[in-house]
């Protein structure tokens, strides 16, 4: 890896480690509608008319049909779930239960007939990585919260559904131009809802809260994307699919660090077992250059 490349990487798994510590600080106050609506706005307010400036928008926009399928199921409908559970779960929790997207994304490639071959390896990468799964809900979790765990759930299956969207229909579609939209018209969407559940806020959020909103939106979103696709010219997909192995462990230290969560020793096992799994499943395909990069790249 280039030094270039080195430093859009540790940017990025920064940028997306973060947000799940920032999300558990923002809904104190906010409600989850009102924290997807500013996040969403912001960052579609810096990333619109860069796209636009660089061509971008007329190609996304024939691509509509697919637009709106990836809209609601990368980011209207994941950021909701994953907000809410964020009221009821540690943020660590909630880092470590995304990890298991690429675990899902096999189920999803299926479905969609993509063309996926397993080998041994990939089958107990399976099997360790819902083992690590099984071991967070049961003993971080401990059964206490899983309508958190379900709403968990639900996001997770977006992330892993929406890259296979893109690898079929959006593929040639510019990424900032693509991102920019759909942060667009998921503002769009979430105006109405935040009316509709009169969650505006009453009063001026508390400095640490609007902080946290900005970042959000500036850091893990507009740049994020922007860093993604720099990242992606670099290194190459591929390779740029190893982020998600660090998001994980930044959301462990940010939450230990900013809001004092507990690291367990069942959190550690469930990282690990998770991690493993992950890596795993997308072993030998990561090995083919040629391939699309099996292991989903999104934006928490």
């Amino acid at each position: 890896m280039t030094r270039r490349g080195l430093i859009l990487f540790l940017i990025l798994g920064v940028a997306w480690g973060i947000p799940y510590v920032l999300i558990k600080i923002a809904v104190m106050e906010l409600s989850p509608e009102m924290v997807v609506l500013a996040r969403s706005a912001i960052a579609a307010v810096i990333l619109i008319p860069l796209a636009a400036a660089r061509g971008e928008l007329r190609t996304v926009f024939l691509h509509w049909r697919p637009l709106l399928a990836y809209t609601v199921i990368e980011i209207v409908l994941p950021w909701f779930f994953l907000t809410t559970a964020e009221q009821r779960l540690p943020s660590s929790t909630a880092g470590l239960l995304l990890a298991a997207v690429p675990l899902v994304s096999v189920g999803a490639a299926l479905v969609l007939r993509r063309a996926v071959r397993f080998t041994a390896v990939n089958w107990i990468g399976i099997l360790v990585g819902m083992v690590g799964v099984a071991t967070l809900v049961g003993f971080d979790v401990a059964g206490s919260d899983l309508i958190a765990v379900a709403q968990i759930a639900v996001t997770v299956v977006g992330y892993a559904t929406a890259p296979i969207i893109v690898a079929k229909w959006l593929a040639d579609v510019p990424g900032v131009g693509l991102a920019g939209v759909s942060l667009g018209l998921t503002a769009i969407v979430y105006v109405p809802a935040v009316a509709v559940t009169r969650t505006w806020p009453t009063a001026l959020p508390s400095w640490p809260v609007i902080a946290s909103v900005l970042v959000l939106a500036l850091v893990c979103s507009a740049v994020a994307f922007v860093v993604l696709f720099a990242l992606i010219a670099e290194i190459g997909p591929v390779r740029a699919t190893a982020i998600t192995y660090v998001n994980p462990a930044v959301a462990i230290i940010a939450g230990a660090i900013l809001l004092g969560e507990p690291v367990t020793a069942w959190t550690i096992v469930g990282f690990v077992l998770v991690i493993a799994g992950s890596w795993l499943v997308t072993w030998r395909r990561r090995r083919r250059l040629s391939e699309p990069a099996a292991l989903p790249v999104t934006a928490p």
